[in-house]
């Protein structure tokens, strides 16, 4: 009953939107502020000041719009609210600054030892971050040279053996695989440089090279979407759906055609070592392929594949992992202070004849000072995954997660947007895996305060 209890409530938050959305459709809706105004944007090539949203350029890509720019080379909806603080150049470059950081206690439920090489434990007070850097340059009319930069303090924070997240699996530390714990993004998790060209409003191509970087394949990675922009969590899917996003050497080839785009990635399949600090060996030993489609300004769907090799430290024996993904993105800006956004979200790795699956969805909804927001997950794996007894290693379980949450910013739109909030979990697990969990049902919580770039424009 706990679990359709958190399904209920996260329904709710989808229903909210929707009859906000059909009051605001009876009315005019003004047109946010989310860019620069006309003045503030100098000789631009290609831009028009009188339709500042709609034409400035993303970053990655001069052919696509700004509020497409997601993680590595990712499209979110044309739709999606940017909170970073912009500055434009007389030379017609951007430069703008993003990230956020959670600060915050929190608890997980459950008998078992989660810690990792003696370290960790079911409880901590932490600050999941990341921050980011965008600058674009055009060169001549229908050029341009891009660069994206993204580090994390987790390494300091939340050091080598991470926070504690139920069910969570992937990665090591101290030769020790991690489990039940979300492991800390490295230091540099993206540096990479772009350039592209357009040929006219919809035909557009453009090359990324990232060291590290993110390759094409799988979603706009979590911290980047929306629809997850108030959780602190990682999602328990991560390593089916969007892993990949901090790959040591990526090189990455796209066409762009208007609504459409198709992209190909050679990169280094290896999960980066337990020295977040360092800069792991380029390898160029995977591939993938990615095409994204964005109908209309709410939607942005996508389906990639992926060829990874020996991917995980702690599986050596996992030579090869071949991931497939799908999602779909919905963005739906009601007015200035209503938005609504959902994420769903399938992956499935295929490697040594095992074949295993992950299911997301998320919603946030935010009005005025305040944003609900929520996430169900329902994810297979296997006993390597959760580091069981060598009797279950090869058994397959469907675990699941099921949060809920609340956050009310105390300022807003004055630079930064500082917020205090809170979130429940359930997780639930098989009978067969009561003897390590404690059961089959178990609650967590944590508080916290959320600090984030005001939106753009604001």
């Amino acid at each position: 009953m706990q679990k359709f209890g958190a399904i209920a409530l996260i329904l709710v938050v989808s229903t909210i939107a929707a009859a906000q959305h059909e009051h605001h459709m009876m009315t005019p809706t003004p047109t946010p502020a989310t860019s620069p105004t006309p003045d503030d944007v100098p000789n631009m090539p290609g831009m028009d000041p009188g339709n500042m949203h709609m034409e400035m350029p993303s970053v990655t890509n001069i052919g696509d719009p700004m509020e497409r720019e997601a993680s590595g080379t990712a499209w979110n909806p044309d739709s999606s609210p940017m909170f970073g603080k912009m500055k434009m150049y007389e030379n017609g470059g951007m430069l703008m600054l993003m990230g956020s950081v959670f600060v915050r206690y929190k608890e997980v439920g459950s008998t078992r030892n989660l810690s990792v090489a003696g370290k960790g434990s079911n409880a901590k007070a932490d600050a999941p971050s990341m921050f980011m850097l965008m600058y674009s340059r055009p060169i001549g009319e229908k050029s341009q040279f891009g660069f994206r930069g993204m580090m994390s303090l987790d390494p300091i924070i939340e050091q080598g053996f991470g926070y504690p997240l139920l069910y969570q699996s992937g990665e090591e530390f101290r030769g020790r695989p991690i489990h039940d714990r979300q492991h800390p993004h490295d230091l540099f998790s993206e540096l990479a440089v772009t350039f592209s060209h357009k040929f006219d409003d919809k035909h557009s191509i453009f090359v990324y090279a990232g060291y590290p970087g993110e390759p094409a394949l799988g979603p706009p990675t979590f911290m980047h979407r929306i629809s997850a922009a108030n959780n602190p969590d990682a999602p328990i899917g991560h390593h089916w759906q969007d892993s990949t996003h901090i790959t040591f050497g990526v090189v990455t080839a796209g066409y762009s055609f208007g609504k459409a785009k198709i992209e190909a990635s050679a990169f280094t399949g290896r999960e980066p070592d337990s020295t977040r600090w360092n800069f792991d060996e380029p390898r160029f030993d995977s591939f993938s392929a990615r095409f994204s489609y964005n109908p209309t300004k709410s939607w942005a769907f996508q389906i990639s594949h992926g060829y990874i090799k020996s991917p995980e430290r702690s599986e050596p024996e996992l030579e090869i992992l071949r991931r497939t993904t799908a999602s779909a993105i919905y963005n739906r800006r009601l007015d200035d202070e209503h938005n609504f956004a959902g994420t769903f979200v399938w992956g499935q790795n295929y490697g040594n004849g095992e074949r295993t699956n992950a299911f997301l969805f998320e919603a946030d909804y935010d009005f005025y000072k305040n944003a609900v927001f929520g996430r169900i997950e329902s994810v297979q794996k296997a006993g390597h995954d959760l580091v069981l007894d060598p009797a279950d290693l090869d058994k397959m379980f469907r675990v699941g997660a099921y949060s809920i949450g609340y956050i009310r910013d105390l300022t807003r739109g004055k630079g930064i947007d500082v917020g205090i909030g809170a979130m429940a979990t359930i997780n639930t697990n098989p009978n067969s895996l009561a003897a390590y969990y404690g059961g089959t049902t178990h609650g967590g919580w944590q508080i916290f305060m959320r600090f984030r770039p005001s939106k753009t424009g604001h």
